[in-house]
């Protein structure tokens, strides 16, 4: 799937298909990656309450990765989303 056809997805979508291909491939670089990123996705998205608790619990942030496609943090994440599916055609 290209870039554009990417991007016409809804944010959930994204979510779901990039953290399944992800786990599905032991892809612990992505996942954590999403994990550094998901504070700030938080701030961006008006949830910087949500972003300081994450920064300090590791166990907040891996129970995002696994609900970080819907609302505002999932739109917050799209691009994250988008850049890992493009590199991975087959997701």
């Amino acid at each position: 799937m290209d870039v554009e056809a990417l991007e016409s997805l809804p944010a959930s979508e994204l979510h779901d298909r990039a953290v399944r291909y992800a786990v599905r491939h032991g892809d612990l670089g992505f996942l954590w990656e999403l994990l550094k990123v998901i504070p700030a996705a938080e701030a961006a998205s008006g949830h910087s309450r949500e972003s300081a608790a994450d920064l300090s619990r590791v166990s907040a942030l891996l129970s995002d990765a696994m609900a970080a496609g819907e609302g505002e943090l999932g739109e917050a994440l799209k691009p994250v989303y988008i850049a890992y599916l493009a590199k991975h055609p087959d997701a």
